[in-house]
C-alpha cells in the first residue's frame, strides 16, 4: 500500500511546525525509523521555511508526500518566484554546494537538504518546487502489504 497526503497552508512561519507534526505522524506510522524520519523532518522544515520566506506574492504553499515501498518523497511548492531561479537550480544540481561565510545568517538550507536526503531537486516551472527523496532502508519496517495498483491519498483542507 502506498500512502500520501497533500496540505496547503498560509505562508506564515508557524505553519512549518504544523507540517512537521503531520509529517512526523505520517512517516512514523508508515514504518520509517526515527533517524530517517528526523532527517526528512529537518529537510522538509528547511524547504518549508524557504517557501514561507521567499514564496511571495503567493499567499500559501503546498506540501505533498508520497510514501511507497522503496521511497519517501516530499514536495514543497508555491507559485511565487524564487529570488534567483537559475542560480538556485544550479546550486541544487552541483556536485558540492559552497557553504556561506560563517557570519552569514542564512544560506545553509540546500547543504542540509542534500546531506540529509538521498535525492534533492529544484523545479521552477510551473511551480517553484523542492523535491526531497529518501530511500526506505533496512531499519524501516516494511509496509503492511505488498505494493498494489491502488494507492491511498489524504487531503487536509
Amino acid at each position: 500500500m502506498d500512502a500520501g497526503f497533500s496540505i496547503t497552508l498560509p505562508r506564515q512561519a508557524y505553519t512549518v511546525a504544523v507540517v512537521r507534526d503531520i509529517l512526523d505522524t505520517h512517516l512514523h506510522r508508515g514504518g520509517l525509523c526515527r533517524e530517517c524520519v528526523d532527517d526528512i523532518l529537518l529537510a522538509a522544515s528547511e524547504a518549508g521555511s524557504n517557501a514561507v520566506e521567499h514564496g511571495a506574492p503567493d499567499p500559501d504553499y503546498t506540501v505533498e508526500t508520497e510514501l511507497g515501498p522503496r521511497w519517501c518523497e516530499v514536495r514543497v511548492s508555491h507559485t511565487g518566484r524564487a529570488p534567483d531561479d537559475a542560480h538556485l537550480a544550479e546550486l541544487f544540481a552541483q556536485e558540492t554546494v559552497p557553504l556561506p561565510a560563517p557570519e552569514t545568517e542564512s544560506g545553509r538550507g540546500i547543504v542540509l537538504m542534500r546531506y540529509l536526503m538521498d535525492e534533492v531537486a529544484f523545479q521552477d516551472e510551473p511551480r517553484t518546487m523542492v523535491v526531497l527523496r529518501k530511500r526506505r532502508t533496512a531499519c524501516d519496517r516494511p509496509l503492511e502489504s505488498p505494493p498494489s495498483e491502488r494507492s491511498t491519498r489524504y487531503a487536509l483542507l
